[in-house]
């Protein structure tokens, strides 16, 4: 089995049936209790920090796992993560393609249920958190060197749009 799916569907818990939305509905269900009782108890900045630290771990540990198993150049690895999530989202991100080449994919996310969500429940740090920092992790973590994203900002944290700037270097050379 492809150790990209193979790691997703961890990440899924073994349920294809199911949108990233969905999941995240469920893992904030979840989550938010959690990190309120310890906003309560800790304060808010020190419980945000823990759970921000956790979260980045375990996505830099899932991405890890996909990278080690994941046979090919680091920009090959990238677009083997990519296309087995790409499904995964869906429609819950509105998308304009500003340049697509081998060597680069600029695109802004122009609309994002993601964010609507995290909005609604007035945790859009944690959105950010559980999505768009994976976009980061993803990046250092399976397609360093020859991967690297710019995005200066996103809906969740309040910008009109996402601005997402990917170069891939495909050259055999190292």
């Amino acid at each position: 089995m492809d150790a990209t799916k193979t790691y997703i569907d961890e990440f899924f818990g073994g349920c294809d049936k199911i949108s990233l939305l969905e999941l995240v509905k469920i893992q904030a269900k979840v989550l938010i209790p959690v990190i309120r009782a310890l906003r309560k108890e800790l304060g808010t900045e020190r419980a945000n920090q823990i759970v921000a630290d956790a979260l980045r771990g375990w996505s830099r540990e899932l991405y890890g796992k996909i990278g080690q198993e994941l046979t090919g150049r680091p920009a090959e690895k990238f677009d083997a993560v990519l296309q087995t999530w790409t499904p995964k989202i869906g429609t819950d991100v509105d998308m304009d393609v500003v340049r697509q080449t081998p060597e680069h994919w600029d695109f802004n996310i122009t609309g994002c249920r993601y964010a609507d969500f995290f909005r609604q429940l007035g945790e859009p740090d944690l959105g950010a958190l559980l999505l768009c920092e994976q976009d980061i992790h993803l990046t250092d973590v399976v397609g360093r060197p020859d991967v690297k994203l710019e995005r200066t900002q996103t809906i969740m944290k309040g910008a009109k749009y996402c601005d997402f700037r990917w170069s891939m270097n495909r050259s055999e050379a190292k």
